[in-house]
C-alpha cells in the first residue's frame, strides 16, 4: 500500500472513531432522558440512577471526542485544557451520583418502598447492552487499525456500561419475578461500586495517569 493510499486509510478510521464517538454521546443523551422519565414514572431508583449515569456518559463521551480529534491533528500533544476538565467534572458527576443513590437507597429501604413496575428498566437494559457491545467491537477494531491505546482504552471502558446494564437487568427482571422492594434498592447500590471506579478512573486520566476500566 502506498504511503498516500495509507494515509487517507488513516484519516477514514479517524473518522470513524469521531462517528462512534458522536453516536455514543447522543446514544447515551436518548438514554438518559428515557431512563430517568421511566425511573420517575415507575418509581425505580436502579432505572433513574442508570438514566443519571448515562447524562455522565454524553460529558465523558464529548471529551472522547475532543481526544480523537487532538490525536488524529497533533498525535504527540498533552491532553487539552478541555479534556482535562471534562474529566474531572465528569469524576465529580459520578461520586455526585454515587452519595445519592446511596441516600436514596437508605430511605428506600427504611420506608420499604417498592416500584410501580420494572418492565421499563428490563427494555432499557437488554438494549443498552445490544448497542454497547457493538460498540466495543467497533471501537476496538478502530483502535487496533490506528494502533491508538486511548481508543482501546475507551473501547474498554465502554464495557463499564455493559457491566451496569447488567446490574439494571438483574435488578429489574428479579424484582418482577418476586416483588421483593429492597432489591430495586440493592441494584441501586450495586451501581454505585460502578459509578465510584468510573469517578476515580476520571481524576486519575485527568492528571494523566493511564488507567484501564477492567483494572
Amino acid at each position: 500500500m502506498s504511503l498516500t493510499a495509507e494515509k487517507n486509510e488513516l484519516t477514514r478510521y479517524y473518522q470513524y472513531a469521531l462517528l462512534l464517538g458522536v453516536f455514543t454521546v447522543l446514544y447515551n443523551f436518548i438514554e438518559g432522558i428515557v431512563s430517568v422519565y421511566f425511573g420517575v414514572h415507575d418509581e425505580t431508583l436502579t432505572l433513574f440512577g442508570f438514566g443519571a449515569d448515562s447524562f455522565i456518559e454524553c460529558l465523558s463521551g464529548l471529551g472522547i471526542i475532543a481526544m480523537t480529534w487532538r490525536i488524529q491533528n497533533n498525535p504527540d500533544t498533552p491532553k487539552s485544557a478541555f479534556e482535562k476538565t471534562a474529566l474531572q467534572i465528569t469524576g465529580t458527576s459520578f461520586y455526585l451520583l454515587a452519595v445519592g443513590l446511596f441516600a436514596g437507597a437508605l430511605v428506600n429501604i427504611y420506608v420499604g418502598h417498592k416500584p410501580e413496575t420494572t418492565v421499563s428498566g428490563l427494555i432499557v437494559s437488554l438494549i443498552s447492552i445490544a448497542v454497547m457491545w457493538a460498540l466495543v467491537y467497533f471501537k476496538n477494531k478502530v483502535g487496533q487499525r490506528l494502533n491508538s491505546a486511548p481508543i482501546l482504552a475507551d473501547a474498554n471502558c465502554t464495557k463499564v456500561c455493559i457491566y451496569m446494564s447488567g446490574v439494571l437487568l438483574a435488578a429489574s427482571l428479579i424484582y418482577q419475578l418476586t416483588g421483593l422492594g429492597y432489591l430495586d434498592s440493592l441494584g441501586a447500590l450495586g451501581l454505585i461500586y460502578f459509578a465510584v471506579q468510573e469517578g476515580r478512573e476520571a481524576f486519575e486520566k485527568a492528571k494523566g495517569i493511564d488507567v484501564c476500566c477492567d483494572d
